[in-house]
């Protein structure tokens, strides 16, 4: 996928400095980083829906319980 980013100049110039020393491209360097700030910072979906209910003052099960009865065939 090809995406167009803003880069302050600084931090252009200090890329282009590590691309020129590293002999890699500044395309390849912004991939590293993307790699390597997903592996530091994981998704972690168990924890992000645990407690979801907590705030509520509502039964989670009796509310289930209520909104499958309505696919109740009568």
């Amino acid at each position: 996928m090809r995406t167009l980013v803003d880069i302050p100049d600084g931090e252009l110039y200090a890329l282009d400095s590590l691309s020129k020393s590293r002999s890699l491209s500044r395309a390849e360097l912004v991939r590293q980083a993307i790699r390597a700030f997903i592996a530091a910072n994981p998704a972690e979906p168990k924890r992000d829906g645990f407690g979801l209910w907590a705030h509520k003052k509502r039964d989670g099960l009796k509310y289930q319980q209520e909104i499958r009865s309505e696919w109740d065939r009568k």
